[in-house]
């Protein structure tokens, strides 16, 4: 018993001096300096020889305080970037910023030139425009009209009298004049704004007769009252002069583009190609008569064609549209004249465009032509409405035949839904043996 007590009493003795070995153990620990890392060492070292912190200093660094200083945080090359970066570094961006720049630039200059283009342009032929319609531009007053406000001599022209469509693209507009009822005119000019497009379309129109080589050009188109000016004048009093004429089609036009044209528009489909000894040898006629041509083949258009020279692309008098018409809508006769040119800002192009203008009162005047040259005119057109209507009853005809085919099918799917398993069975045998004989009867009236 006394030594089970000895016992006891020894254990209880080694697990308090184990207890009290841990304590010191731990308080070697606890007395042990705080580790710093390596590579802040050195500044730590410098901080803490420099500036001691108080209890409050250390509180107030604990919690992310501004009241942190420089002297208190670590030096790292993160701050400076000139010690962390070199030009190496930045051989991607001195490529690509002047390659920016350089589009930029090409861009700004492509549109300003082009600016200018159409500007020398409205400066040598819009006085023109001014001097024969009361209004031209887009001054949007009570007449509409912009005259008077291009000076003499200058391409400073207002905005009024010329727009911007597209950076390669120019429009005006003119009205007010006897027997035009609109005058439309479009400049379209090289896409320098943009040199690998404009490459690029010069390039593959060497290889494909489809694409054609970009070309700057001028587009006028005038649009004739035909006798229609009170349903389009308001307030138009009566007494006015018929400003009504034969409808037919007729056109000079470069060789060069005489196939395209042709191609192109269907009014120009409608004519014969001739030569005629009184023209350039570039220039040809395409004209619906013979008597139309030499009636229309005046010594004042002879003279503009030959002082435009090859920048004349077509002068064309049409009555029917430039696309092919799919309904009989479609044929009503619209009398216009379009002038397309290349473009030239020089004084001497201005006198085919002068002709252009005042052609309208020309045709008003002397395109009233005998009941005999009018008749093989007036055939191709009912020859042409005749194929218009056939086709749109076709077309109707067709429509029918699907409709009726998608009632019939409706109907024979209606009658299958209500039918048992067994009477579909007969149905569709019964279908099948009405295909063959069918098939019979096909092959017997074939042989």
């Amino acid at each position: 018993m006394a030594d089970f007590l000895k016992n006891l009493l020894g254990g209880a003795k080694s697990v308090v001096s184990s207890a009290s070995s841990d304590a010191d153990d731990f308080a070697d620990f606890a007395t042990a300096a705080s580790p710093v890392a390596p590579s802040h060492a050195a500044s730590s070292s410098f901080g803490a020889a420099t500036h001691t912190p108080t209890a409050g200093s250390m509180l107030t660094n604990l919690f992310g305080n501004p009241a942190v200083t420089m002297k208190d945080r670590p030096y790292t090359k993160w701050y400076r970037v000139w010690e962390r970066t070199s030009l190496q570094d930045f051989y991607q961006e001195f490529i690509i910023i002047p390659i920016l720049l350089l589009v930029v630039l090409v861009n700004l200059w492509g549109s300003y030139t082009n600016k200018q283009r159409a500007k020398q342009w409205a400066a040598t032929h819009l006085p023109i425009l001014e001097n024969e319609f009361a209004s031209v531009g887009f001054s949007g007053g009570k007449s509409g009209s912009a005259k008077g406000d291009l000076k003499a001599g200058s391409i400073d022209v207002p905005d009024n009298l010329l727009r911007q469509r597209q950076k390669n693209e120019y429009y005006t507009y003119a009205t007010g004049r006897q027997n035009i009822a609109q005058l439309h005119v479009q400049l379209s000019l090289h896409k320098r704004y943009n040199p690998i497009t404009w490459i690029g379309e010069t390039i593959v129109s060497f290889f494909f007769d489809s694409m054609p080589a970009p070309v700057e050009r001028v587009e006028a188109t005038a649009y004739a009252f035909d006798g229609k000016e009170k349903a389009l004048v308001a307030g138009a009093e009566g007494g006015l002069k018929d400003s009504s004429y034969d409808g037919f089609v007729f056109a000079v036009v470069h060789k060069d583009k005489m196939q395209q044209l042709r191609d192109d528009r269907y009014d120009l489909s409608l004519t014969a190609t001739r030569d005629h000894a009184k023209l350039p040898e570039w220039a040809t006629i395409m004209s619906e008569s013979a008597e139309i041509t030499e009636a229309l083949l005046t010594p004042e258009l002879l003279k503009a064609v030959e002082e435009t020279g090859e920048d004349l692309e077509a002068l064309i008098i049409s009555d029917q549209p430039i696309d092919s018409p799919k309904k009989l809508n479609d044929t009503v006769p619209v009398k216009r004249v379009s002038l397309s040119t290349k473009l030239n800002t020089r004084p001497s192009s201005t006198a085919l465009f002068s002709y252009f203008l005042r052609l309208p009162d020309f045709l008003v005047s002397n395109a009233h032509f005998r009941p005999e040259a009018m008749r093989r005119i007036r055939a191709t057109r009912e020859e042409e409405a005749r194929k218009i209507r056939k086709a749109d009853e076709d077309e109707k005809a067709e429509e029918r035949r699907t409709a009726s085919d998608k009632a019939k099918k409706d109907e024979r799917e209606r009658r299958l839904k209500n039918m048992t398993a067994e009477e579909q069975r007969k149905f569709l045998d019964r279908e099948k043996k009405d295909e063959q004989k069918k098939g019979q009867k096909k092959r017997t009236m074939k042989a």
